[in-house]
């Protein structure tokens, strides 16, 4: 996405790009296809605008996070797929950590919970299973990074190996405290401290474009983790602003300022970023599985063709029918963690269409979402403000009133819903100054909407709540008999 001076969107573009499925519980990525992908979306997007890239003034980069990059520090190259966010390759290695009581000393100092979700055990498989890259690692001759780091490597032409400090947070190899990486953690999972790139803050000038890539040296002035990056550019820099994002999976953020509070109920404690980039604190609830309950719907099912089609189904009836799904196809994350839960639907009859299967899919995220924000109310004392979302789904008007009903909260959507990308632009345009405050970028915002409770919500959210955690505890009691 390209934007001006006053916050307007000049041009855009989106591609794909293939995941990969090798078995169960396995998600790769290959880091080349996604960096052709950026090199192509970055030439589509400044063709649409109509500019030349000489007037860019800056770049600001925003990823999926926890996914793993290792690659050759000499050509660029990298040494293996990526093992994406949702990967659950490492399940049995972290109950093996639990085991052995690592559980808690990690929790103090990353913030996080002891889960194949984040970096640390990925890149600590890839070295285990690959003797010829574990012995190029701790010769300096290999890079980890996560996908920030991996493009601003690539977009440097190999010169600046870097990362921020939200991506730093989420490898659990970063210590919160210190606000660095930390070395007892780097030796329990055997990383060579050569591999890992250097911490910026998130907002502010970490190296120039290699002018033969973009037609032009451009300064990369911002960097942020997409979660982050789409609380930003909400606006959200402040303790009490408070945001979900409905994308491949949900993840809502709670900016806490200063104060890093009480690590407890599953909420994550994670880096968020200051009005000019800072690493500041946040609390953090994640869906693992959300829109890609939808994809899967259409990919491994058949059973709509896009998407946006779900709407629409949701409203073709007058509710699920009885059917309940529980989309735990990367196992559960928040409040539960449980790595091992795999994806169930319940309440099937012969009576079960698919319209009832696809509002069935929409509800999970908004009463996932309702069990985030519970949680957060037991582990931190900072009330959100008003409930912000953004997102694909964000797009989806009916998902959007069902939520407003189960949480009892008035819901904003903003007239931009891609709130990731324009955070990203937020954090380049102060990190090299193009607006002097953090405020000027907002205008790209624009009217939104305000989705507020119905006069059924109550009666609502006691039904749909009720049985979604009935489904829950069978799930967790089916997970347990594995």
């Amino acid at each position: 996405m390209l934007m001006d001076h006053g916050g307007n969107v000049l041009g855009a573009a989106y591609e794909e790009f293939r995941q990969y499925f090798p078995a169960p519980g396995r998600v790769e990525h290959d880091a080349e296809q996604i960096w052709d992908s950026v090199i192509s979306v970055v030439g589509r997007a400044v063709a649409e605008a109509g500019i030349t890239p000489s007037a860019v003034a800056a770049i600001g980069i925003t990823n999926q996070r926890e996914t793993t990059v290792v690659w050759d520090r000499a050509t660029g190259r990298p040494l293996d797929r990526a093992i994406v966010w949702q990967d659950r390759r490492t399940s049995d290695r972290c109950a093996e950590l639990r085991a052995l009581g690592y559980s808690e000393m990690i929790r103090e100092r990353t913030g996080l919970v002891l889960d194949p979700y984040f970096s640390a055990t990925k890149l600590e498989w890839l070295l285990r299973e690959n003797p010829e890259l574990r012995d190029r690692a701790a010769a300096g001759e290999a890079c980890f990074g996560t996908i920030d780091s991996w493009l601003v490597f690539k977009l440097t032409g190999g010169a600046v190996h870097a990362t921020d400090h939200t991506n730093a947070s989420r490898t659990m190899l970063y210590g919160l405290e210190a606000r660095g990486w930390d070395p007892e953690l780097c030796e329990l999972f055997g990383v060579p401290a050569g591999m890992l790139p250097a911490i910026h803050p998130s907002a502010g000038v970490i190296g120039r474009t290699d002018p033969s890539l973009l037609g032009a040296e451009i300064p990369i002035s911002g960097m942020a983790g997409d979660q982050q990056s789409a609380l930003y550019g909400h606006g959200g820099w402040t303790a009490g602003d408070a945001k979900n994002t409905y994308g491949t999976g949900a993840f809502l953020l709670l900016h806490c300022g200063d104060e890093r509070g009480t690590d407890e109920e599953g909420v994550l404690t994670t880096v968020a970023c200051g009005p000019r980039g800072e690493p500041q604190y946040a609390k953090e609830g994640s869906i693992l599985v959300a829109g890609s309950a939808l994809q899967w719907l259409r990919d491994g099912l058949g059973l709509i063709s896009d998407s946006s089609e779900s709407e629409a189904l949701a409203r073709s009836v007058p509710d699920t029918a009885g059917v309940v799904f529980v989309p735990a196809l990367a196992g559960l994350g928040t409040p539960w963690w449980e790595p091992d839960a795999r994806g169930t639907i319940f309440g099937l009859t012969r009576g079960t269409e698919r319209a009832h299967l696809v509002r069935a899919a929409l509800e999970a995220m908004a009463c996932g979402t309702v069990e985030v924000v519970e949680a957060m109310a037991r582990s931190t004392t900072v009330e959100p403000g008003r409930f912000r979302a953004d997102g694909g789904a964000a797009k989806n008007d009916w998902l959007m009133q069902f939520q407003s009903d189960l949480l009892g909260l008035d819901v904003h959507r903003p007239g931009a819903t891609e709130l990731t990308a324009i955070g990203a632009a937020g954090l380049a345009g102060v990190g090299c100054g193009f607006w002097d405050r953090p405020e000027d970028f907002l205008d790209a915002l624009g009217e939104g909407r305000v989705f507020r409770p119905g006069p059924e919500a109550a009666e609502t959210r006691q039904r749909a709540m009720s049985d979604w955690k009935r489904a829950i505890r069978a799930l967790l009691s089916w997970s347990a008999d594995d």
